[in-house]
């Protein structure tokens, strides 16, 4: 199945945290919809989302993989109650893709939440690797986060950013 990421799951070693093989496809883009970092994350911290404004000017940049359907316990897991997943027609360089995503539930949105700094640097890292619009990639630079005030977990997500996954794939999974 094809997944499309737009927020920190963009970033191919946190994504493989989360699945036990992933194959990267390339860029997307989901129109009709604006990212927001609203979510209310299990840490009190926003998250991204994709929120349907139905405006075809408004366009969300991702990350387009490849997944084991049958395999996505831990990712569900990680991802919890606050999003729906479901699936959506995506744009691509190549055509339209029917991909699954994550759209945030209403009841877990609140535009006053702020993300962490080390969540920020998963998603714009995720966009600059895979090549994502440069004047999309400053408009995520320009977000502003605050310190996590959990030290441990933070250096846990910073260790992420440095990690190279052994499960990624380059060859078509199945």
């Amino acid at each position: 199945m094809f997944y499309f990421a737009y927020g920190s799951n963009m970033l191919t070693a946190r994504l493989a945290e989360r699945v036990p093989t992933v194959r990267p496809v390339g860029r997307g883009w989901l129109v009709g919809h604006q990212l927001h970092f609203h979510l209310s994350g299990s840490d009190e911290s926003g998250k991204c989302n994709v929120l349907h404004t139905g405006d075809d000017r408004d366009v969300v940049h991702g990350a387009v993989y490849e997944l084991d359907a049958e395999r996505l316990d831990r990712l569900h897991a990680a991802e919890g109650p606050p999003y729906a997943f479901l699936e959506l027609e995506i744009g691509t360089p190549e055509g339209p893709l029917r991909a699954a995503t994550y759209r945030g539930r209403a009841e877990y949105l609140d535009d006053r939440l702020v993300p962490f700094d080390w969540y920020c640097d998963f998603v714009v890292h995720g966009a600059r690797e895979h090549g994502l619009p440069a004047d999309y990639v400053a408009a995520l630079e320009a977000v502003v986060p605050r310190a996590d005030p959990d030290t441990a977990r933070a250096a846990m997500n910073r260790r992420i950013l440095r990690h190279h996954a052994t499960n990624v794939r380059r060859d078509r999974l199945g």
